[in-house]
């Protein structure tokens, strides 16, 4: 009876896979979901593959790297995407959900990118410490050793160096991985040298009574509202500030301008690694999946003189491209 029971189960798990197998070859367009911050070099890769391949050109959707990772991970099949950009790692919670619904990631760092404060030019001119930037935008902050709201209104009232301007700042949602990696490269690192009680939620909490405005996945949206006002101060990737250069500037950050070769060198302090994901259950299933990898991580797109270079992509060194170049196209699935 045991026996029996373990075949029946054997044979339910095996059509459930056949069945999930045919439904992906239904779909001839590689899906990618995620990071607004990788979304315009994935969607250049793609229009690239597309046009040099008799794949389809993929769909790219921005759902910020929280969102990309919860559909991403949330199984198999066709209705699920084949891969997520993401502006930070892959988080182990995600890791594990990913785990559980039968996904399994291989991932693909593709270079660096530098987080911005920017404003329209004409606009508000800013040279900021991340002490600043935290004293401006935390929720509540440290007095005389008691923990009180942010009653912070002007820049001047953070610090007298800067313009006694209003804090109006345009920022990502925390399911953005520019909200992260923001989060942890400027608010935990300025709280953690300036805050003696280290309470997580006084170093990670941002204000909520208009000092910064939620602006959702939509950086171009953002370029926009700075434009309309010139005092407004927006958080987003460097290459929208490289690709809006006519419009925009970047703020400097502990005495370094946001520029290609000050990320590059590790001279600008709010600089992060950028990935996507692929799921390795649908290689071989949805067409084309492979070979986007092989363009993506071929030299003449992400390399120092590649066309992502161009769109504001920080490459990786050398070695590092070849290595996960070589890892990449051995689908080498993810540990942690």
């Amino acid at each position: 009876m045991k026996t029996l029971l373990k075949t029946s189960a054997s044979a339910l798990v095996l059509a459930g896979a056949m069945a999930t197998a045919t439904a992906a070859q239904a779909r001839d367009q590689i899906q990618i979901v995620g990071s607004s911050t990788v979304f315009p070099f994935s969607t250049a890769v793609a229009e690239r593959f597309g046009q040099n391949t008799s794949f389809g050109t993929p769909v790219v959707e921005s759902t910020g790297s929280g969102g990309g990772m919860k559909l991403f991970c949330a199984g198999v099949g066709e209705q699920t995407p084949d891969i997520t950009n993401a502006s930070r790692r892959i988080k182990a919670k995600e890791f594990k959900q990913c785990a559980e619904n039968g996904v399994t990631p291989v991932e693909v760092k593709v270079g660096f990118d530098g987080i911005v404060l920017g404003s329209a030019k004409g606009g508000i001119e800013l040279n900021l410490t991340r002490a600043d930037i935290y004293g401006a935008l935390a929720k509540n902050i440290e007095k005389d050793g008691k923990v009180v709201a942010n009653d912070a209104v002007t820049w001047a009232d953070v610090n007298s160096g800067l313009p006694a301007v209003k804090i109006e700042v345009l920022g990502p949602p925390p399911t953005s991985g520019t909200r992260d990696a923001f989060v942890e490269l400027v608010m935990e690192k300025a709280c953690a040298e300036a805050v003696e009680a280290k309470d997580e939620d006084l170093c990670t909490e941002i204000r909520e009574d208009g000092a910064f405005i939620e602006a959702g996945e939509n950086d171009n949206l953002i370029v926009q509202k700075l434009e309309a006002n010139p005092n407004a101060v927006g958080i987003f990737g460097y290459s929208f500030l490289d690709q809006n250069s006519a419009k925009l500037r970047g703020a400097n950050v502990d005495g370094n301008e946001p520029t290609f070769e000050n990320i590059a060198a590790g001279d600008y302090p709010i600089s992060r690694s950028l990935f996507f994901y692929v799921k390795k259950e649908h290689v071989g299933v949805i067409p084309g999946i492979e070979e986007f990898v092989a363009e993506f991580t071929d030299e003449d797109t992400w390399g120092p003189d590649g066309y992502l270079a161009d769109k504001g992509l920080i490459p990786l060194p050398d070695a590092d491209r070849d290595a996960i170049a070589s890892d990449a196209a051995a689908l080498k699935p993810l540990a942690m």
